[in-house]
């Protein structure tokens, strides 16, 4: 009887069980908005299963726009309607199917910043490029967190060695105390991947790595940073994904990705043919579609719910977290038209926000083409107001490598009429993708100096490389150029983050990158003043920067013995004052009757002329 009675219960609930089953939700993209933006459409990425024929309604006023259903019924997308009369509330979204019901709740929150309290940075600030993996581990618990792909493999090249956001916050005293005001990070999103400790293969574009710390912890870094006047730069990445994101195994849409794993175009890295009026269709195919490496997967920024997915990501961690700018990686591999779009939201929203775009190519005639309001590509709009001047860098390396002389600063910089804003490019001696500078100089420590002061007093936003301030001289592999900061490790032999720390000639890098930093806060014309230089003449250089309060004349000897640099040429600019200060040294000195200078070898020198 028992049996029969059970049996009949079953009959009678399976409908209500097989119904329950009909369809889930297990996440939703953005995990939340803000009220007050300018976009006033939202659209909801739903993830589940049999999510054909859904129904979406909100019975708390929400107005929903459109549900989008697609192929792959693990899927949806749900516009929202954003507006002013959008109220800041924790909302239930219905979701049915048939006679199937389920509520997920999302919220809208009060933004906690004003569009203009993200300010961007500028020809200012001076920018810290931190490579969080090897910077410092401010948490050893969270190293083992490793997923059975990539084992945490504390020095080895391309294993994770520690580094965290945590990390980070502890040493923002030692970063104020060098005078640095901007930080861009490496990617801390989770990745999931081989060899992920450099961030640029994500496999949750929501969530940062447990490795790295978490979201609110990027939060408080935030804000923290903040508190000591440094901006926080989001190395952000449109163009591709981890191999191993969940999309690569279930694909929203067949055209979400370009090719398949095992079946893709490869990048050529032909960013010319972007800029390049007879390029052809085949070469921009392979630039925008090709992979940029076969465990990175290239997103389709053509296909329309990825675009709005994308954007949506970048404005979300722009409100979450407060950041005040954004690094855009492998910028000419994305769509361009895409990244336009995209560049023009951001600035839409936030009008004091800036972008930095990674265009590798050192000759400015390309690279020109790629900035906002270009004077040389005016058939297209970028949109994007920064760029990263891999032109100087090059010329930094040419220099410090001795393929070429102090003229290369000369001709490069002759060279800015092309660009539309040459004080918004960000110029660099290294960074984590190409070798140490005091690697390219060989270890000649005053050349590298003369190229830090170069750095430092041309125009343009200055960017240094973690270490760059004490010389960390590595190069030849990614893994070298990326050495952990000494003294940021469990086990480290010393503490270079100390004075008594550091060795005698990494406190004299330290210390003239940190008086060039001080004068450039005491000496405004320095980051942001009128630029005018002199043709080189025997391996010498002079150069002014000028406001409206102060005039500086920077001068090089990069010979090696004593010469004495013919200022006659532009004695209109000096003045007529014998005595002038010399302010890394902080010494008087005098002309001589003929108005020269003697320099010592391999000297760069500033001069407060008024």
């Amino acid at each position: 009887m028992k049996k029969i009675i059970s049996q009949a219960i079953l009959l009678i609930l399976l409908p209500i069980i097989l119904s329950a089953q009909d369809f889930s939700i297990t996440k939703i993209e953005p995990p939340n908005w803000w009220t007050g933006l300018k976009r006033d459409t939202l659209q909801l990425m739903v993830y589940g299963s049999n999510l054909n024929q859904v129904n979406v309604s909100s019975t708390d006023g929400l107005k929903i726009l459109q549900i989008h259903h697609l192929e792959n019924h693990s899927y949806l997308f749900v516009d929202i309607l954003v507006d002013k009369y959008t109220k800041a509330s924790t909302y239930d979204l219905v979701f049915v199917k048939d006679i199937d019901t389920l509520r997920y709740s999302y919220k809208i929150k009060e933004r906690e910043f004003a569009p203009e309290d993200h300010i961007g940075f500028s020809n200012e600030d001076v920018v810290y490029l931190i490579f969080v993996d090897r910077f410092n581990n401010g948490d050893p618990s969270n190293d083992t967190l490793a997923n059975s792909i990539d084992e945490f493999k504390y020095r080895d090249l391309n294993g994770r060695h520690g580094g965290d956001l945590q990390g980070v916050i502890d040493k923002l005293d030692y970063l104020s105390d060098l005078g640095i005001t901007a930080i861009w990070l490496t990617p801390t999103l989770e990745n999931n991947m081989y060899m992920s400790y450099h961030g640029y293969a994500a496999t949750d574009l929501y969530n940062i790595d447990e490795r790295f710390g978490s979201n609110d912890l990027y939060k408080e870094l935030v804000k923290l940073a903040k508190e000591k006047g440094i901006k926080i730069i989001y190395d952000h990445v449109a163009n591709h994904a981890g191999v191993n994101h969940p999309w690569v195994e279930n694909l929203p849409t067949e055209d979400w990705i370009n090719g398949k794993v095992g079946d893709h175009l490869s990048a050529n890295h032909d960013k010319i043919s972007i800029v390049d009026i007879y390029s052809n269709e085949k070469s921009q195919s392979y630039n925008e579609k090709g992979w940029f490496t076969n465990y990175m997967i290239d997103l389709n920024q053509e296909n329309k719910f990825l675009a709005n997915y994308l954007i949506q990501n970048t404005l979300w961690w722009i409100e979450y977290a407060g950041i005040d700018g954004i690094r855009e990686d492998t910028y000419p591999y994305a769509n361009q038209k895409f990244m336009s779009g995209w560049a023009k939201a951001i600035l839409d929203e936030y009008p004091n926000f800036n972008i930095v775009g990674e265009v590798w190519t050192g000759e400015p005639a390309f690279l020109a083409g790629f900035q906002k309001n270009s004077k040389v590509r005016v058939d297209f709009e970028t949109n994007l107001p920064s760029l990263i001047d891999f032109g100087m860098r090059d010329a930094f390396y040419k220099y410090l490598s001795g393929e070429r002389g102090i003229y290369e600063f000369y001709s490069t910089l002759a060279k800015d009429y092309l660009y539309a804003d040459p004080n918004n490019l960000m110029p660099f001696i290294d960074n984590h993708d190409v070798d140490r500078g005091m690697y390219s100089a060989n270890g000649d420590v005053e050349k590298f100096k003369i190229a830090l002061t170069i750095l430092f007093t041309t125009r343009g936003i200055p960017q240094i490389f973690y270490g760059t301030e004490i010389g960390i001289n590595e190069g030849g592999h990614h893994g070298r150029i990326r050495k952990p900061f000494p003294g940021g490790f469990p086990g480290d032999q010393r503490n270079a983050f100390s004075e008594e720390g550091r060795t005698n000639t990494e406190n004299d890098i330290f210390n003239h990158v940190k008086k060039l930093i001080q004068l450039r806060k005491n000496y405004p014309a320095l980051s942001s003043g009128n630029l005018l230089h002199f043709k080189p003449e025997n391996d010498t250089y002079v150069f002014f920067k000028e406001s409206k309060f102060h005039k500086l004349m920077i001068v090089i000897n990069n010979n090696d013995a004593d010469y004495e640099v013919d200022l006659s040429r532009m004695k209109n600019e000096i003045d007529h004052s014998k005595e002038v200060l010399e302010l890394l040294s902080n010494q008087y000195i005098e002309f001589t009757e003929q108005g020269n200078l003697n320099l010592p070898p391999k000297t760069a020198k500033i001069y407060l002329l008024n």
